[in-house]
């Protein structure tokens, strides 16, 4: 992917971290304890809300605020003057640039995004965990989805104590990461469903098929 506003846009849409030729790495027993205590806590989080940190293969950041409602809903809203916001609806992840007036979607399963927001989460059927590695406050694992044929990867962030998501790392095709820091997450409730909808604002012309 080039290093546009729109394909850096949280390295979410079009971004695929999958890799087909790729052996499921054997885990140590403390190894898969830790990939186990993951899966627990994602599956826990049902809403939550917090900011977030992008930082582009280059090294340019922008912040945002993030919504989630599992399974498979969020909501990235980057603060001006950016102008872009990321939007799963449970299905589709939309990418509007108001800036640019463009406006993508893709589906979700085709996202990194549905790692983590998927309503069951597997991370030994399909996505093959290739590095689980401890950190000073925290741990990390390293997935990619088995079934696709494009390289590239994503790792999560957790922290220790509370055990929580810290952010994730996204690595595309041509080994270029964007990394996604979160900021004060924390569990929420009643969040407004409005928040992960996102409709093509651009007017609908006579014969323009769907994005």
């Amino acid at each position: 992917m080039s290093l546009t506003r729109r394909s850096l846009a949280l390295a979410l849409a079009a971004t695929s971290f999958a890799g087909g030729a790729a052996a499921q790495t054997a885990l140590s027993p403390a190894e898969q304890a830790l990939v186990d205590r993951a899966v627990a806590y994602l599956e826990s989080l049902g809403e939550a809300r917090g900011r977030f940190i992008q930082t582009d293969a280059r090294g340019r950041s922008t912040t945002g605020q993030l919504f989630m409602k599992r399974p498979g809903k969020a909501r990235f809203a980057y603060d001006p003057p950016s102008g872009l916001l990321v939007v799963s609806d449970g299905g589709v992840v939309s990418v509007q640039d108001k800036r640019l007036k463009t406006f993508d979607a893709y589906p979700l399963s085709a996202t990194p995004l549905s790692l983590f927001l998927a309503r069951s989460i597997r991370l030994d059927k399909g996505v093959r965990v290739t590095r689980v590695q401890r950190l000073q406050n925290g741990f990390s694992i390293t997935a990619r989805d088995g079934k696709k044929e494009t390289a590239g990867e994503i790792t999560l962030q957790f922290t220790d104590a509370p055990l929580a998501l810290a952010g994730w790392t996204v690595t595309d095709a041509q080994g270029r990461p964007t990394r996604v820091q979160l900021q004060g997450l924390e569990r929420a409730s009643g969040l407004d469903k409005s928040l992960f909808v996102l409709k093509d604002p651009r007017p609908r012309n006579p014969g323009r098929g769907k994005v």
